[in-house]
């Protein structure tokens, strides 16, 4: 079976696209990953079954997606796949046409409830015009993806439809095949915890928060392995709060390699701030590789973050938006480290159950036949 994914992003960066179109190639299918990246590439990157097209990101948000869609389109229509696979809302309407006109079936990636994400909240114009595309073609798709149970739940209610599969982020089950010396890459005192973010800079991932709080803290490095949007925002930030020597930027690091930079680390900050319907139910993937790597979690207080926290008990919870302190549960480890290494212990333990290969045989039976969720 030929299967094409299409990504308005860097698959390379994404680890829902590769652990999926692994498991997919596994099993014999021809997979092709049509993808897009604006940060890290100074040229198109073609490979044997993959494209990551280079878009430049000005201030005409308009020709930013016109040369998206001709790029998306033509390579769409160059490509004959049993299965199209719209890996978010902006592909959703191209690829819905071109697995039409293939007479194949079309999946949609719901990755995010997209007309309630927290960038739009102050953009109703935006918001009304992707919520009438989404509403329009997810009527019209073979099946919805969604990364949890809330979300499927939101769009059977919303849209009034029953053909959703929650298919978590969950990382592939693997140890460290040799953990990064960070201390020593970036220069961090012995004697810091290293607390990390990882993942895209953007608004409404709790970083500000942190940030803001580095400053009452002493003996903590703050390391971000990421880029995005608001990077410069954060920057200036930290250097008004002066807590610049406190933080290292680290940059995108390849998903591939991932895990032995965040398992090298001490803690994992996973702060979603409530500020939409989207972020209320997030659920991201950061979550799971932090516990995959054996890395404490530092969570915001969101009803299906908090279920895995305390179920498996692999770290603490912080309600933000009440004013709860960050540096507070920082500084209860630094004085009792202990405690970090029960956690580190029971998210081993948790990640035994929480990965991919568990989560994929889950749900491969809704992917190419009738069989329900397991």
């Amino acid at each position: 079976m030929k299967i094409c994914i299409a990504f308005l992003g860097n698959y390379k960066h994404d680890s829902r696209i590769t652990n999926l179109s692994d498991s997919l190639r596994s099993e014999g299918h021809h997979v092709e990953i049509i993808s897009f990246d604006w940060f890290g590439i100074a040229n198109d990157i073609i490979e044997k079954d993959a494209v990551v097209y280079k878009l430049h990101r000005g201030e005409n948000r308009l020709l930013f997606y016109l040369d998206f869609a001709i790029k998306l389109l033509s390579r769409l229509f160059a490509v004959k796949a049993d299965i199209y696979f719209a890996e978010d809302i902006y592909t959703l309407p191209f690829v819905y046409w071109a697995a039409r006109i293939r007479k194949s079936k079309i999946y949609y990636n719901s990755r995010e409830l997209y007309p309630f994400v927290g960038g739009l909240t102050n953009r109703p114009a935006l918001q009304k015009i992707i919520r009438l595309i989404e509403k329009f073609f997810i009527k019209r798709v073979d099946l919805v993806l969604t990364t949890g149970e809330l979300d499927s739940e939101f769009l059977h209610n919303y849209y009034g439809i029953s053909n959703t599969i929650v298919i978590r982020n969950i990382p592939l089950y693997r140890k460290p095949e040799r953990k990064i010396d960070i201390r020593k890459l970036y220069n961090i005192p012995k004697g810091n915890m290293i607390v990390l973010y990882q993942g895209m800079l953007l608004n409404g991932r709790g970083l500000s928060y942190f940030i803001k709080e580095l400053a009452d803290l002493e003996r903590v490095t703050l390391l971000i392995l990421g880029e995005g949007e608001k990077k410069e925002y954060f920057k200036k930030l930290a250097e008004e709060y002066s807590v610049n020597d406190k933080i290292v930027w680290g940059g995108f690091i390849e998903q591939s390699d991932l895990i032995n930079y965040t398992s090298a680390a001490d803690a994992g900050l996973c702060l979603i701030e409530n500020i939409s319907v989207s972020y209320y139910h997030a659920l991201p993937n950061k979550l799971f590789e932090y516990i995959m790597a054996g890395l404490p979690v530092i969570s915001s207080n969101l009803p299906q973050m908090r279920k895995i926290v305390a179920r498996y008990n692999v770290g603490e919870i912080v309600d933000i938006e009440k004013g709860e302190s960050v540096a507070n549960i920082i500084n209860s480890w630094l004085d009792d480290p202990s405690r970090l290494v029960n956690y580190r212990d029971n998210c081993l333990k948790a990640a035994e159950e929480l990965n991919w290969q568990k989560e994929y045989e889950r749900v491969r039976g809704r992917l190419f036949g009738d069989e329900k969720e397991k």
